[in-house]
């Protein structure tokens, strides 16, 4: 791939155009992309799509301390000047109760990832392989007549990262991801719909035979199907899933939302006792599973591997420069870039804490359906959760959100028509009783399959 940006050179022509102007301190957070992507239908090309994108971000703090930020998206001299001066006559309405500082970590040494760059693919040959993955998806069973939602893309991008004290940030990145949901309908029956993911950093490298049996695998599994009564169940969710509920929650670990009120933490929440045990959660961009992954934040801090909960309790919060900074600690790698600066988590690895009894892997949904852990009315599987955006409400720990799964009873499985999953993410975390083989890498992170004993299901009266 070739490089879009010089970050050495655009520092240099800043530091002349700063100094130009009178301007001392000011940093640039800058992404550039290149994107191809196409959609089928019933093997039709429906949408092919290419986008070239370029997003730079100025910020230049005044001899008052306070910042004014702009954006834009031209790199001439003239262009940049235009920013500076913007981003400078903004500062005099910076917001006295915001001011970001530059990262005390934005030069430190950075973690080096494995992530080989690929050549991009045209985007004829994306659209040829995936009409043939369409085409053997439709034949995995006579049921399943379209994949009405589906995409293969790929991206080439890059980032940078420079501010006046000399970091100067900048790393390259190719991706490619290939999404396919089916939608199987028999006679005098409701359609019922799955899906599979998978991500790689070149078209070449995408699991492809694997993103078809799997979608095929659970649209099939979902076809007998069949109401369950409203009840509490001991439920085991799906790696998905349960990554879908902790991110849904996942303020419970952000320092920016604590400060701003709308956390079930606080400040002194370091050390409770959130979950039960022998449950773990870090934060980790780094992993090699997570492909996509950013060796700095938006203020240039190294990613780095962060514990959040270790043995249930809770052991560190997510940062920026400005929120541990109010905190009295060291940022941690997870901030955007603003006046006031985001903060959000990278890539979560849960599981079992090491050398804590409880929890064992090991435990068999199927074996055990209809007897010990599901008792006589059966064990409820959360295959996928939906409506997070509507169903949580993050500052109050609750959730009510429908869901695909399976009813296991008597070691037999049958997918649930429709019902919703509810309860209190507090209650939820102090109630898993478990987890169950090998964690899987998914998108959003590394999982296993997680136990939670008496939740609310709500499906027929």
């Amino acid at each position: 791939m070739e490089t879009a940006l010089d970050a050495v050179a655009l520092r240099s022509r800043l530091e002349t155009l700063a100094s130009r102007e009178g301007i001392c301190q000011w940093d640039l957070g800058a992404a550039c992309s290149t994107d191809t992507s196409v959609q089928v239908d019933r093997g039709e090309a429906k949408q092919l799509k290419g986008a070239q994108r370029r997003s730079i971000t100025l910020r230049v703090w005044n001899e008052a301390g306070l910042v004014g930020i702009t954006s834009t998206s031209d790199l001439s001299d003239e262009g940049l000047s235009k920013a500076l001066l913007g981003a400078h006559e903004a500062s005099a309405f910076g917001n006295h109760a915001e001011t970001p500082a530059f990262s005390p970590l934005a030069t430190a040494p950075l973690a080096v990832l494995d992530q080989p760059l690929h050549e991009q693919r045209s985007i004829l040959e994306l659209l040829d392989t995936l009409k043939e993955a369409e085409r053997d998806l439709i034949g995995r069973h006579n049921a399943i007549a379209t994949v009405p939602y589906n995409g293969l893309a790929q991206r080439s991008s890059e980032r940078i990262y420079l501010n006046s004290d000399g970091a100067c940030r900048q790393q390259q990145l190719t991706t490619a991801s290939l999404y396919l949901y089916a939608r199987a309908e028999e006679t005098g029956r409701k359609p019922r719909s799955s899906g599979a993911v998978r991500m790689a950093y070149g078209a070449g490298d995408l699991d492809i035979a694997g993103c078809i049996q799997e979608a095929a695998e659970r649209t099939i599994a979902h076809l007998n199907y069949a109401p369950i009564r409203t009840g509490h169940y001991t439920c085991v969710f799906s790696p998905e899933a349960f990554l879908d509920l902790i991110g849904a929650f996942s303020s419970l670990f952000n320092a920016r939302a604590i400060l701003d009120g709308i956390s079930l933490s606080h400040r002194d929440s370091i050390g409770e006792q959130l979950a039960v045990p022998f449950l773990s959660i870090h934060d980790n961009g780094l992993h090699p599973g997570n492909i996509g992954a950013s060796a700095f934040d938006g203020e240039g801090t190294p990613t780095a591997r962060l514990s959040l909960l270790e043995g249930g309790m809770l052991r560190n919060f997510l940062h920026s420069e400005a929120t541990a900074r109010a905190f009295g600690v060291a940022p941690t790698g997870h901030a955007g870039l603003g006046a006031k600066v985001s903060v959000g988590p990278d890539w979560f690895e849960i599981g079992p804490t090491a050398g804590v009894s409880g929890g064992e892997q090991g435990l068999d949904r199927f074996a055990s359906s209809g007897h010990s852990a599901g008792g006589e009315q059966g064990l409820v599987v959360i295959d996928s959760l939906s409506a997070l955006h509507a169903g949580v409400k993050a500052s109050q720990g609750s959730f009510s959100l429908p869901f695909d799964g399976w009813l296991l009873r008597h070691g037999e499985q049958q997918s649930i028509e429709s019902a919703t999953v509810a309860g209190d993410i507090r209650q939820l975390l102090q109630g898993i009783i478990g987890f169950e083989g090998q964690a899987k890498i998914t998108p959003d992170g590394l999982c296993p399959w997680v136990w939670v004993d008496n939740l609310s299901i709500t499906g027929e009266a």
